[in-house]
């Protein structure tokens, strides 16, 4: 087999002398830097990647038209750049580690399951639940991630992995349940963390009379793509939070509509641009002051 490759490529490639291990190198190293670009997608140290990425772009060109002291200077930053990555990716670097020792390289590899039949009915079972704590006015705070991983908030919390209910969200949120002080983590339809710490805004402009249970949902909402929904435990009022945004006084049918347009029709890019419309509706109503 070997020597067949090597004789096909030799007839196209006269100069070239490539081996059957030459292919699995490439191989090899092709999965890998498509596995680690595609975890780097999906978390904010993509971001990252792009700027330094931009910096070794802005490296190659200082020096091809001769900036010496920028030449210089952008040298000695890469040259320090592992122990800088090193700080920066250590939540991947750890994660990548941690799949290869607890289940192999199949495990490191595997694609994350695609949202379906459990996101559905998560939906389903967090309208049934908000409606009822609503009405009992017991405060609520749910996270459904999306395409940014938090498992740095799920480590300030309790972890977890079990379907979503609505019996059991009003008995995680029972306001004499250890639990019911911070937020469920939703991902991929399961939930895989409670009583999580979340990060408060850092937005001036809002409202005084938002508590810090609104202001923990818009933080959330500001520093990922998640999508964060509240029940206030002071009036009972439903609320959303997506990009900064908070919209409140939210009815069942509508936080329904609003996490199915933003969750299950989250891959679908034609049918997000249909929805800007309804999002602008749903986002656009009148504020009214809600207290925590």
């Amino acid at each position: 087999m070997s020597e067949m490759i090597q004789m096909i490529f030799q007839g196209y490639f006269p100069l070239i002398r490539i081996q059957l291990a030459d292919l699995l190198d490439i191989a090899i190293m092709t999965g890998v830097i498509y596995k680690l670009l595609w975890m780097l997608r999906k978390t904010s140290s993509g971001r990252v990647l792009r700027g330094i990425l931009i910096l070794l772009l802005a490296m190659v060109v200082s020096s091809a038209i001769s900036l010496t002291a920028t030449s210089f200077l952008l040298k000695q930053v890469v040259e320090l750049g592992v122990l800088v990555l090193v700080i920066l990716f250590q939540p991947e670097i750890r994660r990548f580690l941690e799949r290869m020792g607890s289940g192999g390289l199949g495990l490191v590899f595997a694609s994350n399951r695609e949202p379906g039949a459990e996101l559905e009915t998560a939906i389903q079972q967090t309208t049934e639940a908000y409606t009822d704590m609503s009405r009992d006015k017991v405060g609520a705070l749910m996270v459904f991630e999306r395409q940014n991983l938090l498992d740095d908030v799920i480590k300030t919390g309790t972890a977890l992995d079990c379907g979503v209910s609505s019996e059991l969200l009003k008995n995680i949120f029972w306001n004499k349940a250890p639990l019911h002080d911070g937020a469920v983590i939703v991902r991929n339809g399961r939930i895989v963390g409670a009583g999580c710490m979340l990060p408060l805004s850092g937005n001036v402009n809002l409202s005084r009379d938002l508590g810090m249970r609104h202001r923990a949902g818009i933080g959330m909402s500001e520093h990922s793509d998640a999508v964060v929904v509240i029940v206030s435990e002071e009036t009972g009022s439903i609320s959303a939070a997506v990009g900064g945004m908070l919209k409140r006084h939210l009815d069942p049918e509508t936080l329904e509509r609003l996490l199915r347009n933003e969750l299950l029709n989250d891959n679908d890019k034609e049918k997000r641009s249909s929805q800007i419309p309804l999002l602008g509706q749903i986002f656009g109503g009148r504020k009214e002051d809600d207290r925590e």
